[in-house]
């Protein structure tokens, strides 16, 4: 059984990890890895056909834990423990629930101490006790106990006392003051971890189509010393078509990962007659996976050929820019496809089918994918009719570009 720490408008964890309130989704989903042998029976619950009108869901069923991100930022927004009796809770280090520390009102009063009186919903014939950043939510033992607990409207009072010996059903972390009205947070300083996130990103485009793409990040510098002192630094970071390895490394440092690539299985549908003619070296990515950007670079020339990213997956929005007649169209990933075809027209061909379960260690919950092609961009639409990646591509541009307005 999991011994834990509940930390209000924070966190739940221990001294070996911690699930903190705007914490990134993959940073959860990292630690529920490391201590797969603990933490086991993690279930993903997503809204297939709408799934940026609710939260996902990590529900950790042995534990009795609920972690609810959300759907667009995917930044932990509510910790929810659903099952008191599965782990123990204390507070301050003092234990307020165990096999041998029942969560009564009586118990939660002297833990957490004097609060707003409880606010009793009909519907659910539930108590609710709130704290600022923690509520708890007590059940009445029996459905005919509810008419003795009924507000008093006659005074404008909408709250009242919780019964002696109630018992806790569920208990909810979050921000601010309001479990309704609660958002995800900023990502805290301590979840950078020495990485630089993405705020937003914009694609650049010319005449012809992408240019390129200007990146907003974010990230946790500090002085010489305490992690108390650091502070979000935002900067922004272009890289474009034609960029060199040297160029791309000097404005987004290191990838996390670079992955070269053993074959190209859209090359069968390009024009050229040397299609079918093995290359001699492979084109390599680099992985910036907390930015949500691929790079593909071509092993020849070393310079960037082709921008990628998981569009569900990204911490923030792509916007296209147009530049004719002064006028700005904008469309995130967050868009669905009918709307984007209006504000960037309608491709000439037919789409290409992708069928991502059949790639190793790759299978997609949303089935086959349709890949179409408009204005040098390539959309990976979901049956749903979101948009599951975006692939940019396009000439390299000659010349090197002017870097010097862009530092710090």
């Amino acid at each position: 059984m999991l011994d834990l720490e509940v930390v209000p408008e924070r966190s739940l964890g221990n001294e070996q990890w911690e699930f903190t309130l705007g914490m990134p989704l993959a940073q959860a989903v990292a630690i529920l890895q490391k201590h797969c042998r603990i933490i086991k029976n993690v279930q993903v619950l997503y809204s297939e056909q709408s799934p940026l009108s609710h939260d996902l869901i990590l529900n950790l069923t042995q534990d009795g834990i609920k972690l609810m991100f959300d759907a667009f930022n995917q930044r932990l927004k509510v910790i929810e423990v659903c099952d008191l009796t599965k782990v123990k809770l204390k507070y301050c280090g003092v234990h307020f629930n165990s096999q041998a520390i029942a969560p009564t009102i009586e118990q939660i009063d002297q833990s957490f101490g004097a609060t707003h009186p409880g606010v009793y919903n009909s519907a659910e014939q539930l108590f609710h006790l709130n704290f600022r950043g923690l509520s708890f939510s007590f059940q009445l033992d029996s459905w005919t106990e509810a008419p003795k607990y009924e507000p008093n409207f006659a005074h404008g009072l909408a709250s009242l006392q919780i019964p002696h010996g109630a018992t806790v059903k569920r208990m909810y972390i979050y921000s601010g003051n309001s479990l309704q009205d609660t958002k995800a947070p900023m990502m805290p300083l301590s979840c950078f971890l020495g990485n630089v996130y993405a705020e937003s990103v914009d694609v650049l485009r010319d005449g012809t189509g992408p240019a390129g793409l200007r990146l907003r990040l974010l990230a946790a510098g500090c002085g010489p010393g305490l992690l108390a002192d650091a502070k979000m630094r935002v900067f922004e970071r272009s890289v474009y078509f034609g960029d060199s390895c040297q160029d791309v490394l000097s404005m987004l440092g290191s990838p996390h990962k670079v992955f070269y690539k053993s074959e190209d299985k859209m090359k069968i549908h390009s024009p050229s007659p040397h299609k079918q003619v093995p290359s001699k070296c492979n084109d390599y990515f680099f992985n910036y996976f907390t930015l949500g950007v691929d790079i593909l670079f071509d092993a020849n020339t070393h310079k960037v050929k082709k921008f990628a990213g998981p569009a569900t997956n990204l911490p923030h929005c792509l916007l296209f820019s147009e530049n004719a007649d002064g006028q700005t169209e904008t469309c995130t990933t967050y868009s669905k496809w009918d709307n984007i075809q209006e504000l960037l027209g309608h491709p000439v061909e037919k789409p290409v089918v992708l069928h991502r379960s059949s790639s190793p260690n790759n299978t997609n919950p949303f089935g086959s994918t349709f890949c179409f092609g408009l204005q040098r961009m390539i959309f990976e639409v979901m049956q749903n009719n979101h948009i599951a990646s975006v692939t940019l591509y396009g000439p390299p541009r000659p010349g090197s570009h002017l870097r010097t307005a862009e530092l710090p």
